[in-house]
């Protein structure tokens, strides 16, 4: 597989994890409190969800994930 698969996470505050999904990857929705963590789900699950879907996966997969977090910051009291 040559093609680079792109991967969407998202921060939710709310529930204080990365939320990872992929158009390119059919069935990826997974999360993790740490990059770290999600970086190593998808080491795992891309290739099995591939397989599932009829993909032949016999070499490395490529992703591109790409990060989006939203905060709000407010003035420091001194």
């Amino acid at each position: 597989m040559k093609k680079v698969l792109l991967v969407n996470a998202l921060w939710d505050a709310e529930a204080e994890a990365w939320v990872a999904t992929s158009d390119d990857v059919p069935g990826l929705a997974t999360e993790a409190q740490t990059w770290e963590q999600l970086m190593e789900r998808l080491r795992g699950l891309v290739p099995e969800l591939l397989e599932a879907d009829g993909v032949h996966v016999d070499d490395d997969v490529p992703l591109e994930v790409l990060g989006r977090r939203f905060e709000v910051v407010g003035k420091l009291a001194t």
